[in-house]
């Protein structure tokens, strides 16, 4: 039998008394983080061409956009939602599975509920979570490194996971839509690697494939059953090696949305332990970025794989996000790294580009192809001091969280980035309302409270 069915029986199974308290706090943090960012992320340039080119695909009313007034087809806004939520680099990730899953799942899943309309408070975080455990439980199985875009990938997945728990299916449906999406799931490194918007747009295209494989499902489609260890299953074309022993057995055991890591900081994760530490080492010893000869980050081969990148001269955001010497040198000439840094003139501060090539990442000998941590990041000043700092968990770890009062002012952050037209008393409501979400009927009051 196909793990597709294990993941399924899981899904069916699970109710929100199942939850554990630290689950539904941990779903009610990300949900409201992940609609943060995704209110920022209507600020983003793209954002607002990607919502008129959506627009003309198809006429209908039925979701709403993040932080904007239009209504789009519920597929359309699951595909615009999910690249707001990711595309400036803010939203939660589990380090271990290397997946970002509340893109494609809280975009996909508000879609649905508006439309169908009546999804009460329990039903989200009970979905969300279990939406989580799937594509976080797929990444944490693969024993290769990262070649396709694993948060989009796994991340429909998980988003059909969450679809299908909303929509009543039974194991054999819910198996059949994880087939249906997998004839469609798609993402790659590539624009990762040049700093392309399409990066983020892939959270959306699997987004709006989780949507429409559960309305295919629904309506009787049957789709493969052996998409994860199949002969052409997803393990053995996107990833290579594998062992998925260890995350079944954690079914219903441990809660994947309680491993989520918060991003602090507007970049690449693998950035934030040279972010983490250089701040620290700021604060501690009170140099500043002119005294700085030599930074040296020594991490997992991920890091250096994936945001280890020159500094060029006049990056694109999404390069300069992804791009750790960069990063840092903004950490260090800043003492911040935020979401205006890598709009307009701070992408092409000189005193940051000197910096940035002061910057070097070396690898060390960690054999999990996966892991990000733990990291050692040294500063030597120019007046012959030295200072070194070795993170085994970065700022937004569960081992190393952010208080509430750090993930609150994050939202606040993020209102006041993309806000925009949005009664200023939302986001307090917002706040409200996430802390009490259990005890709503329907969600809709939650999602209203993002547009104007």
């Amino acid at each position: 039998m196909d793990a597709i069915s294990r993941f399924a029986q899981h899904v069916v199974s699970t109710t929100y008394d199942h939850l554990s308290p630290p689950a539904v706090l941990a779903a009610k943090t990300f949900i409201l983080d992940s609609i943060g960012v995704g209110i920022a992320g209507g600020a983003d340039p793209w954002a607002t061409r990607l919502v008129l080119c959506a627009a003309g695909w198809g006429e209908g009313n039925e979701s709403a956009v993040l932080g904007s007034g239009r209504r789009l087809p519920a597929q359309a806004a699951a595909l615009v939602n999910a690249y707001q939520i990711h595309c400036l680099e803010f939203d939660c990730v589990h380090e271990a599975a290397v997946v970002h899953p509340m893109a494609t799942l809280l975009s996909s899943l508000f879609a649905y509920a508006e439309r169908r309309s009546r999804v009460s408070g329990k039903d989200l975080l009970t979905a969300v979570t279990l939406g989580v455990d799937v594509a976080c439980s797929i990444g944490l199985a693969s024993r290769a490194p990262i070649k396709f875009f694993r948060p989009a990938t796994a991340g429909a997945f998980g988003a059909v996971a969450a679809i299908g728990k909303l929509e009543g299916f039974d194991v054999e449906f819910l198996t059949n839509a994880f087939g249906i999406v997998y004839g469609q799931i798609c993402g790659t490194l590539q624009p990762h690697v040049e700093g392309s918007s399409l990066l983020g747009m892939q959270m959306g295209f699997n987004a709006r494939a989780a949507l429409t494989a559960v309305d295919l499902a629904a309506r009787g489609l049957v789709g493969p059953h052996e998409v994860l260890e199949g002969h052409y299953g997803y393990f053995k074309l996107f990833e290579g090696a594998w062992d998925l022993a260890p995350v079944l057995a954690d079914l219903g055991k441990v809660w994947r949305v309680t491993q989520l890591a918060h991003k602090p900081f507007p970049s690449g994760r693998l950035t934030h332990g040279a972010v983490d530490g250089l701040l620290r080492l700021k604060n501690q010893y009170g140099f500043e970025a002119g005294d700085v000869s030599r930074v040296t980050v020594v991490a997992p081969p991920l890091v250096k794989r994936l945001d280890g990148r020159p500094d060029i001269p006049a990056p694109t955001a999404n390069y300069a996000k992804l791009c750790l010497p960069f990063v840092a040198a903004t950490a260090l000439v800043r003492g911040r790294v935020d979401v205006p840094d890598f709009v307009g003139e701070g992408l092409t501060d000189p005193g940051i580009h000197t910096l940035a090539q002061k910057v070097e990442l070396l690898v060390d000998d960690n054999p999990d192809e996966n892991a990000m941590v733990p990291q050692a990041i040294k500063v030597m000043l120019k007046d012959g001091r030295n200072y070194e700092i070795r993170l085994d968990s970065v700022l937004g770890h569960p081992q190393s969280p952010l208080t509430r009062e750090q993930h609150l002012d994050k939202f606040r952050r993020c209102w006041r980035h993309g806000a925009g037209r949005l009664k200023a008393e939302n986001r307090d409501r917002l706040i409200t309302r996430a802390d009490r979400l259990e005890a709503f009927a329907d969600i809709r009051e939650l999602v209203a409270l993002t547009v104007p």
